[in-house]
């Protein structure tokens, strides 16, 4: 399947959805998803719409250069992509494993349509799993006094393997300002919803003595403010007195697997717009 997918974002008026729909019309494009949304806050409108390229009259190199004269219409920021463009993913982990586990396995599963040729870790306990998937490892030791020349040699590898995205599998490094500023909107992060209440290493354990009656897990973008970039999925589970510490952690893990997974295959499907620190997720 060979389809072009537009992001578009711009001041909300009459006959947007016209132009780009005739747009797709007139040079012979099948429609196959279109969603809109208008923030009436800020007055501006969101689109994402996808069409086959079979039979499309313009071909891939000049798609960009005909709709632009559209985009400066509409004052639009705007992005075209491609389905046949296949993004390269590297994960970040540490030593809990269960966000690892469940990407891989989605991924074999071919629920994402994505490469993963690498793993980077600061810790050595999952390169037994790298070499099982057949996933290249590097191990990069991280103290306060390497940190920063890590970081340099982790965003060469990024940059020489063409990565695309990165995904943080609860890697427990805070990423500096000049990691995060060379990847914009191409990190995704996932934690625990305790934050800002119970901050540490061991958040359930502070949760289970407060007695909380629900968990939940976040996530977003990585931005230069640890934990609040734009939120791209959530999601929380009800529990009672009756749940023990054991079950806290569990039922914590669990939705933080489904809750990354969902934002991985959001950001995959490119049906992620970000602006003004929120994020439109497109169905």
């Amino acid at each position: 399947m060979d389809n072009a997918i537009l992001l578009i974002s711009c001041p909300d008026r009459k006959g947007i959805i016209a132009k780009v729909t005739n747009f797709i019309y007139e040079n012979a494009g099948n429609i196959e998803h279109a969603d809109q949304h208008i923030d009436s806050q800020t007055n501006t409108f969101f689109m994402r719409i996808e069409w086959a390229l079979k039979d499309f009259k313009i071909d891939k190199d000049n798609i960009a250069k005909s709709f632009s004269h559209i985009a400066e219409e509409f004052s639009m920021e705007w992005k075209l992509y491609f389905t046949d463009k296949i993004q390269r993913v590297a994960i970040f982990v540490s030593k809990r494993l269960h966000c690892l586990y469940d990407l891989l396995l989605r991924h074999r599963a071919k629920q994402f349509n994505c490469e993963i040729p690498l793993i980077v870790s600061n810790h050595l306990v999952a390169k037994e799993i790298a070499d099982s998937f057949n996933i290249r490892y590097f191990y990069f030791p991280v103290t306060k006094e390497t940190k920063i020349e890590q970081e340099i040699k982790q965003i060469s590898l990024m940059r020489d393997e063409g990565i695309d995205l990165i995904v943080l599998a609860r890697y427990t490094q805070i990423l500096s300002p000049q990691f995060v500023n060379v990847f914009p909107n191409r990190i995704i992060n996932i934690h625990h919803s305790f934050l800002p209440a119970f901050v540490g290493s061991k958040p359930y354990h502070q949760a289970y003595r407060k007695g909380v009656k629900i968990i939940g897990a976040t996530s977003h973008y990585a931005t230069e403010e640890l934990d609040a970039g734009p939120i791209i999925e959530q999601d929380i589970v009800r529990i009672s007195h009756r749940n023990s510490l054991q079950d806290l952690i569990r039922e914590g893990e669990d939705l933080e697997k489904v809750v990354l997974s969902r934002a991985v295959r959001f950001h995959l499907e490119r049906k992620i717009l970000v602006y003004n620190n929120k994020t439109v997720i497109f169905d």
